[in-house]
């Protein structure tokens, strides 16, 4: 796929759950495009790992471990953000788990529930109010937030109740926030991804096929009937939509739902 160049020299980037996926792709693209590129997940040596497969760039890329349902560790991110880099110019909210998918909604334990919410819903929250207060603070003010939803959330999905909701719960934020900053020079968008080839997908995956070879390919064969371009996705296609979010080229659009899914829920929207 041919990727659009983009010049984010003197840019800090934040990617949050940078460390895999789309995550990581976002952040190689950023970094190419010579942005100041930080990037958390929870896992310290995968974050280590990921900034080293990033390669070498004049601005280095820098991990920052944090656990996005743990508010405090949020707050340790952005202090951090704030004494290292003294300003943020823009923000993808990717970092998400799982957790509230693989069961009916009846199934769920409350406690599955609070998770579900915090990792994938409050974090995101969380993020967006520390992005936002750097960003209407800093000279000049200003930026862009990407906040990272799903296909799911546009809707619903059988056996993912909770993980659906939460991503639901990212577009009404982002919507919000793209209105009551509209004249702050701040743009708050979501990309919607359908299926990419990311560890979160296959973990999926594989936990519906239950260590079943067989069933796990007649999982993915699934999906791909799904898809309309019979195919799932790279994650570098979900960083190139969110790269445009990030840029002067989407100047005009804000609390905007980008769907990158390959024509998976055209039939239905």
């Amino acid at each position: 796929m041919e990727q659009v160049s983009y010049d984010f020299s003197g840019k800090v980037v934040l990617i949050t759950g940078g460390t895999s996926g789309i995550g990581l792709a976002t952040a190689l693209l950023f970094a190419q495009a010579n942005a100041t590129v930080i990037i958390t997940g929870r896992d310290a040596a995968k974050g280590e790992a990921a900034v080293s497969s990033l390669g070498a760039f004049a601005a280095a890329p820098r991990f920052i471990q944090t656990d996005n349902s743990e508010p405090e560790s949020i707050l340790s991110l952005f202090k951090k953000i704030q004494k290292e880099f003294a300003r943020l110019d823009m923000a993808v909210n990717n970092a998400a788990n799982e957790t509230g998918v693989g069961k009916l909604l009846h199934e769920f334990e409350p406690d599955e529930f609070a998770m579900a919410i915090s990792a994938n819903l409050q974090g995101v929250w969380l993020c967006m109010q520390q992005e936002i207060r750097i960003m209407l603070g800093q000279q000049p003010s200003g930026g862009a937030i990407v906040n990272v939803s799903s296909i799911n959330g546009l809707g619903g999905a059988p056996g993912g109740a909770l993980y659906s909701a939460a991503k639901a719960g990212v577009i009404a934020l982002t919507k919000s926030a793209a209105q009551e900053l509209a004249l702050a020079n701040i743009r708050v968008n979501v990309l919607a991804p359908g299926a990419h080839q990311t560890p979160m997908l296959q973990g999926v995956m594989e936990g519906q096929a239950g260590g079943d070879p067989q069933k796990l390919e007649q999982i993915k064969q699934m999906y791909l009937s799904l898809v309309p371009q019979k195919r799932i996705a790279d994650p570098s296609e979900a960083a190139a939509a969110i790269a445009w979010l990030c840029s002067d080229s989407s100047s005009y659009v804000t609390g905007h739902t980008l769907i990158v899914d390959g024509g998976m829920s055209a039939m239905v929207r």
